[in-house]
């Protein structure tokens, strides 16, 4: 990995020709587990463009985009006999509000040997989009790996096999249940949330979408180097792709107090930025960039069937573009120590129920100021703001003002933030 200092301070990390294995200490519990997902729908945002563009080139790319993804379409029925999702929407905006959960697992069959030995696959990221009726805001719930929770019966779409439902088992055991839609259905029963969509994105699918959006930059408040990631980074602000951006989305050892809470953390810091990336106008008006975008998501992600057709994720694309980034909100699921198994992590009753309530009900809500996951500060990227003379009087609160929800952990998509070095 090569790296080139730019005027303006930053440093750009490069690709070395080839991969770049990451040395692995353990065979059978791998360092990877916890890799981050960081694509989600807004990917759709920037892939519209081409999609919907009327060049060759995009007819080319709706295509093969249309084939890879009808080929690669997952099944997350869980055994029920109707329909999820209902009819593709004709082109144009989504109609009405909708949920997206976006999976990231930790071992696929073609998996490179650089990622481990695993003898089973646990969907380590969970990731939940909503996206309100009015199309004017969007929530992002990132559901710890080690959230033990009910979960329900689940029917292998692949053998037929079937499990029982268990009343208490951490979520990212949920996929070798029952596969992608024993996931939908816990996270379903989780939040009370309809779920029609989904998709699975695996260790070389978020390499690739790092590499194809261009890297994202990130900011640290003190140089990392992780050798159970291989993550080793400068303080201050970095642009990472590929192999980078993976270890910083996995890495524990290097952020925070160490656990999974602080990583994800570090994830809602590095998504809010690759959304300001996306949004853009250096990526929606550059085709061949949209391009490698649409060919990397085509190959690399494993749709719902309900979702893998063009015309749901173009529409679903045009709803999701005028959203601004202060209404796009990234939240950790509340959470709490297990008072049985302090590795491990039990729903927040109250303050879930909170949550999901406005969700569900399409309520605007705001963030505590210092709302930020424990390995985040704002900074790096941010502008600092002009010193005032005298203090600011206190902003009245209006009846259109949304309610804080206290004791959330998150931010928006318009805040930069910095993760935090490990302490």
């Amino acid at each position: 990995m090569a790296s080139d200092r730019q005027p303006d301070g930053r440093t750009v990390l490069r690709r070395s020709r080839g991969p770049v294995p990451v040395p692995v200490r353990h065979r059978r519990r791998s360092r990877w587990r916890g890799t981050g997902l960081p694509l989600l729908k807004f990917s759709a945002a920037a892939l519209a463009v081409v999609l919907v563009s009327g060049t060759t080139l995009a007819a080319l790319a709706v295509t093969r985009f249309a084939n890879d993804v009808t080929q690669n379409a997952v099944d997350i029925s869980n055994g029920r006999t109707d329909a999820l999702g209902g009819a593709a929407p004709k082109l144009g905006s989504f109609e009405g509000g909708f949920n997206v959960l976006m999976v990231g697992v930790d071992n696929t069959a073609d998996q490179s040997e650089a990622f481990g030995d695993r003898g089973g696959t646990l969907n380590d990221v969970n990731i939940l989009l909503h996206v309100s009726e009015d199309h004017r805001s969007a929530v992002v719930v990132s559901i710890p790996r080690d959230l033990v929770i009910p979960q329900p019966a689940c029917t292998d779409p692949v053998t037929g096999s079937r499990t029982g439902a268990v009343s208490a088992t951490p979520i990212n055991e949920s996929f070798s249940r029952g596969g992608l839609g024993c996931v939908v259905a816990s996270v379903s029963q989780l939040t009370g949330l309809s779920i029609p969509y989904a998709g699975l994105i695996s260790f070389a699918g978020t390499v690739a979408m790092a590499d194809a959006v261009g890297g994202v930059p990130i900011c640290l408040t003190d140089a990392i180097d992780d050798p159970y990631t291989g993550l080793n980074l400068p303080a201050g602000v970095s642009v990472v792709s590929g192999q980078t951006a993976l270890a910083y989305l996995r890495s524990r050892h290097g952020v925070g107090d160490g656990s999974d809470l602080s990583r994800i953390s570090s994830q809602q810091a590095y998504m809010s930025s690759l959304v300001r990336v996306l949004k853009s106008n250096a990526t929606l008006t550059d085709l061949s960039r949209l391009s490698l975008l649409s060919a990397a998501a085509s190959k690399n992600l494993k749709l719902s069937i309900s979702l893998a057709n063009v015309s749901t994720m173009v529409s679903m694309a045009l709803a999701l573009r005028d959203i601004t980034l202060d209404r796009i909100v990234f939240v950790q699921y509340p959470s709490e120590p297990d008072p049985d198994n302090t590795a491990k992590v039990v729903p927040s009753a109250d303050l879930a129920t909170q949550l999901f309530r406005k969700i569900a009900a399409d309520e605007p809500f705001a963030l505590e100021p210092d709302a930020l996951g424990p390995s985040a500060s704002l900074g790096g990227t941010a502008p600092a703001p002009a010193p005032a003379a005298t203090p600011a009087p206190a902003a009245t609160p209006t009846p259109t003002d949304p309610a804080v929800i206290d004791g959330l952990r998150g931010q928006t998509a318009a805040q930069k933030a910095c993760s935090e070095a490990s302490y």
